[in-house]
C-alpha cells in the first residue's frame, strides 16, 4: 500500500487528523523555539514575576520572572527528548527479547519469568523505585522508563511471533536451509511492525505522562532541566495566586499524551485488519 494512500486512510478519521495536526504543532514549537519566543528561558526578571499573560509575555511569567512561554518551548525539547528516547529504547529492546521468547522455546519461559515480575509492579513505582537507586538524572530517567516499558513491549512480541513463526513461509524458510537469523530478520520482524508502531506510540505518550509524573514527584531529572514535568513540580505552591504557571505546562503535557494516544488508536484501527472495515 503506498504512503500516500495510507496517510489518506489514516487521517480520514478527523480526530485522527486533528491529533497529528495538534502534535505536530507541539514538535515545530519545540524545534523552533529559538525563533518564536524571543526569549532566553533561564532569564530571571524578578520585578515581573507571576505576571499575568500579556501581548508581551503570552502565558506569563514565573516566580522567577521567566517568560513562560519561551520555558514550555524550550521545555518541550527535553520532554519529547526523553519520550523519544524511552520509546525507542523500549521498543527495541522489547522486540528482541519479544522475538527470542517467542520463537526459541526453551528461553520462552525464562525470559517470561522475568517479565511477569517487573510487569507486577505498577509502573510508577517501579519507575520510582529505579530512579531512586540510580539517581535523578536525564540519563536515568530515560533508563528507568525503559525498563518499565520493555516488559510491554515484549510480550506484545512474543504474542505476535508465536503466531507468525507457525504460517507456512516461515516453515517452508526452514525446510529450504534458511538460517535462524535471516528468518527472523526477514521474515518473523516485517510481519510484527503493526503491532510495534502501535505501541512505539503509546509508550511516547505514557513516558511524558511519566516523566511529568516523576519530577512532579521529585524524584524526576534534576529542577534546573525545564522540562513540562519540573515547571508543574516547581510552580505548584504558587498556583493559588498564578494558575497559569502550571495551568500552561499542564496543558502542553495533556495536550501532547492526548495527541499521542489519539495517534495511536488510529495507527492500530488502520492496520488491525479486523478493523479495516470499520475505517
Amino acid at each position: 500500500m503506498k504512503t500516500p494512500l495510507i496517510l489518506k486512510k489514516l487521517f480520514r478519521r478527523r480526530i485522527v487528523l486533528g491529533a497529528a495536526i495538534c502534535l505536530l504543532v507541539v514538535v515545530l514549537v519545540a524545534l523552533l523555539a529559538n525563533v518564536i519566543t524571543g526569549y532566553d528561558p533561564n532569564e530571571t526578571a524578578v520585578s515581573q514575576r507571576l505576571s499575568v499573560p500579556t501581548a508581551t509575555h503570552l502565558m506569563g511569567t514565573d516566580e522567577l520572572g521567566r517568560d513562560l512561554f519561551a520555558r514550555i518551548a524550550f521545555g518541550g525539547r527535553y520532554s519529547l527528548t526523553i519520550a523519544a528516547l524511552t520509546a525507542t529504547g523500549a521498543i527495541a529492546f522489547g522486540t528482541l527479547f519479544g522475538l527470542v521468547a517467542g520463537f526459541f522455546r526453551r528461553l520462552d519461559a525464562p525470559i517470561m519469568r522475568v517479565v511477569d515480575a517487573m510487569m507486577s509492579f505498577p509502573d510508577i513505582l517501579l519507575a520510582i523505585a529505579l530512579v531512586a537507586i540510580l539517581g535523578p538524572s536525564m540519563f536515568n530517567v530515560v533508563l528507568a522508563l525503559v525498563l518499565v516499558y520493555t516488559p510491554r513491549v515484549a510480550r506484545v512480541v512474543r504474542a505476535s511471533t508465536l503466531v507468525v513463526r507457525e504460517l507456512l513461509f516461515v516453515e517452508a524458510a526452514r525446510a529450504v536451509g534458511v538460517s535462524t537469523a535471516r528468518i527472523l530478520w526477514r521474515h518473523i520482524l516485517p510481519n510484527l511492525m503493526s503491532p510495534i508502531l502501535v505501541q512505539a506510540s503509546f509508550i511516547f505518550a505514557y513516558a511524558i505522562l511519566a516523566e511529568a509524573a516523576l519530577s512532579f514527584l521529585g524524584v524526576g531529572v534534576p529542577p534546573e532541566i525545564p522540562t513540562w514535568g519540573t515547571m508543574v513540580a516547581g510552580s505548584q505552591q504558587y498556583a493559588h495566586d498564578a494558575l497559569w504557571v502550571v495551568l500552561f505546562p499542564g496543558f502542553a503535557i495533556i495536550l501532547t499524551a492526548l495527541s499521542l494516544q489519539l495517534l495511536g488508536d488510529g495507527v492500530r484501527d488502520l492496520l488491525d485488519p479486523r478493523l479495516k472495515k470499520s475505517m
